[in-house]
């Protein structure tokens, strides 16, 4: 028997038809479970190079071995390893029923896994049960389990950047795409590897209901929160948060304060929590942008900051003001004429830079963004606000997205706006998650008792409550506060 290996290591072999080379052939049942025809994967590897592509048998089986003798050993390389990391096609199979047991709350032992594969019809194209059994005799402990299947993963992704190198080879032969285009495809080939979130493919439901309960009784015991807070406090209780990979539009007639409230949510989020945030100006300069930050960090008008005209005790405020927002991860890209795909390069790039999750993007706003130019407005539009939804799923994080109100709104006695005043609507209306309205009665009513009120109005919630939350707007400011309790 052997000790759970820790270096790496590889083995001239066959295919099999779950597409990874195998060991020496044999009679053997190890040697069985790696025979086969060769696959397409492993056609590509070749085509590109005769090297035998990075992989580690021994690894593979120490970790199985593990997961086979030990019923505590998968929830340690549950959360590390996927089944496409395995480059045996049996390897992935016996890998991918432990992760069901294990999601059903059943064990994974050696008669268990055996009886699963069996009524399943797998067993025989794994190895047999004498296959089951080699792994656990080859298998002396499992403590270093977590080192080996990070070993596994390694390999992994290094034979997924050979195949993504291969991709871009591709790309860069391929003239019927724009430049533009094929840029951002290979970018995002790369980025896929970065982010160590390959592919899973299809997962069965049981498993997605594991991790489901787990937020769900998280989240009751008030230890977890389903996005990320923004210090508004109403908002949060009805939004739990700006959720990751939603599509978030701010929508308001002119005045109302959408750029006020969008650059709050990305100060807070980014003070809050620590995690970068971009914002993309399409019509404000990043020095307007960073006025309005100074006046709502230090609480000295805008106007008089522009000018210089300060007070001798405003000057330290200043001092201050400008010290805290240097340390917050805030970073504003202005040019006018944006698109997806430049956004979505430039996010990618500070992800890989930070090392960090993005905490939100903001984009100022959506009919300033560039489109393809081939279609009418309404369908660029709707090919903007896709890309911004796809955007938002790749990266991970919340993109906020302002957005014009038509007129409409003014020929209304109410001017409170609704869904259907988004202009150039269908598409954003459809692809958005979230859309919050902000509406401010004393733009229209000066003796309204609601004065310094903001009412952002969640007229589209895919996954909660619609309704209204009020804030406390500071114009000379440009800040937005919680109402006093």
């Amino acid at each position: 028997m052997v000790s759970v290996p820790l270096a790496g290591g590889s083995s001239t072999s066959e295919l099999e038809p779950g597409g990874a080379p195998g060991g020496p052939a044999g009679g053997s049942a190890s040697a069985g479970g790696r025979r086969g025809r060769r696959s397409q994967d492993a056609a590509e590897f070749e085509a590109l190079s005769d090297a035998v592509p990075p992989q580690n048998m021994e690894a593979e089986e120490a970790v199985l071995g593990g997961i086979l003798l030990d019923p505590e050993a998968i929830g340690r390389v549950a959360d590390v390893l996927q089944p496409e990391a395995f480059y045996l096609g049996a390897h992935r199979e016996i890998y991918r029923t432990a992760l069901m047991l294990h999601s059903q709350g059943k064990p994974t032992d050696l008669t268990a896994m055996c009886a699963w594969l069996a009524d399943t019809g797998h067993l025989e194209k794994v190895g047999g049960s004498a296959r089951l059994v080699e792994l656990v005799e080859r298998t002396l402990t499992t403590a270093s389990i977590d080192q080996v299947a990070r070993l596994v993963m390694d390999k992994y992704l290094r034979r997924q950047l050979i195949r993504s190198g291969n991709e871009v080879i591709r790309l860069g032969f391929d003239q019927s795409k724009p430049m533009e285009q094929v840029l951002d495809e290979a970018e995002q080939t790369i980025f896929a590897i970065s982010q160590e979130k390959p592919s899973t493919g299809l997962t069965p439901t049981a498993e997605i209901l594991t991790s489901t309960f787990e937020e769900i009784e998280s989240r009751s015991l008030g230890t977890a929160v389903a996005g990320i807070p923004v210090n508004f406090y109403d908002l949060d209780a009805m939004t739990q948060g700006l959720q990751r990979s939603d599509l978030i539009i701010v929508a308001g007639r002119p005045a109302m304060g959408k750029t006020a409230i969008t650059l709050n949510l990305a100060k807070n989020v980014a003070q809050l929590h620590g995690l970068p945030v971009c914002l993309f100006s399409l019509e404000m300069s990043k020095e307007q942008l960073t006025y309005r930050l100074l006046a709502m960090e230090t609480g000295i008008e805008s106007g008089r900051l522009r000018t210089g005209r300060l007070q001798q005790e405003e000057w330290p405020l200043l001092g201050q003001g400008i010290n805290s927002l240097g340390q917050l991860p805030i970073f504003i890209d202005d040019k006018p004429n944006s698109g997806v795909l430049e956004m979505r390069s430039l996010c990618r790039r500070l992800m890989a830079e930070s090392g960090k999750e993005l905490g939100l993007v903001v984009i100022d706003y959506l009919q300033l963004m560039e489109g393809s130019g081939s279609d009418n407005r309404v369908q660029e539009l709707s090919r903007i606000t896709r890309g911004l939804k796809q955007m938002a799923r790749e990266l991970n994080v919340p993109v906020v997205a302002l957005s014009q109100l038509s007129r409409g709104v003014e020929a209304r006695t109410n001017k409170r706006p609704m869904l259907s005043d988004l202009r150039e609507s269908g598409s954003i209306e459809q692809d958005a998650d979230l859309v919050l309205m902000i509406y401010r009665d004393e733009y229209y009513n000066p003796e309204t008792p609601d004065r310094g009120i903001t009412e952002v109005i969640v007229t589209k919630h895919r996954n909660g409550p619609v309704g209204t939350c009020k804030l406390l707007f500071e114009p000379q400011f440009t800040r937005f506060r919680n109402l006093a309790a």
